[in-house]
């Protein structure tokens, strides 16, 4: 096991703590105390998953996700937070965070997070998907029920492929917004809740089910 991890912490006690117990697991761990350089570093470097604590000096946690998330669209990115509100889940989610643990939290569901996205980060390499008789192809840009093909529009195409490849994690709809439509373009939330019907719908019995829609978060793609 050899990945490397940033931890973003400024407090010494927990950044200690995660530095020792990631580094008994063998990840080569890398820990900042500050927003501005943890951004900085994240962007210029290369790592295989981020810890951020939301509460940092010089750039709060979620200003360095959002600048980081533009820079490595790819680089998971699990938030550290005190607050449990849903309001924080759905603004962390929203500037691209993966996953987030509320603290305090144990070792081994941090662990287990931390493998989770990393697990995820690999199949997002993957262009070739089955779920029961569904299929998608990201290189033929198709998706078949059996062996038929389905209709799907280029639109429709984008965002199922954006879910599967972010099988498992909750994308919220702003986040929706920024990968499938740009963030130059105005759309609303009505709109995107439109198109997941329609593919649902496209879908079939089979594989209506396979998107998720989690109650003011957004959708996750459960395969």
């Amino acid at each position: 096991m050899n990945e490397r991890i940033l931890i973003v912490e400024d407090e010494p006690s927990i950044a200690r703590r995660l530095e020792d117990d990631l580094t008994l697991e063998e990840y080569r761990v890398v820990v900042v105390d500050d927003g501005i350089v943890a951004a900085k570093r994240a962007v210029e470097e290369d790592f295989d998953i981020m810890l951020l604590d939301v509460m940092l000096p010089g750039k709060s946690g979620y200003d360095v996700c959002r600048e980081v998330r533009k820079a490595k669209p790819q680089l998971p990115i699990l938030m550290l937070t005190a607050k449990s509100h849903e309001a924080e889940k759905v603004l962390g989610l929203e500037v691209g965070a993966d996953d987030y643990v509320t603290k305090p939290f144990s070792p081994l569901e941090l662990r287990a997070r931390i493998k989770a996205l990393l697990r995820r980060s690999s199949a997002s390499e993957q262009t070739a998907f089955r779920f029961g008789s569904i299929t998608m192809d990201l290189q033929r840009i198709e998706i078949r029920s059996g062996e038929e093909r389905l209709d799907f529009t280029a639109l429709e195409f984008k965002l199922m492929a954006v879910l599967v490849q972010n099988m498992g994690r909750v994308i919220g709809r702003d986040r929706l917004l920024d990968l499938v439509w740009g963030q130059d373009v105005v759309v609303t939330d009505r709109a995107i809740d439109t198109h997941i019907a329609n593919i649902r719908k496209k879908l079939g019995s089979e594989g209506a089910d396979l998107i998720v829609t989690v109650r003011g978060l957004g959708y996750r793609f459960s395969g």
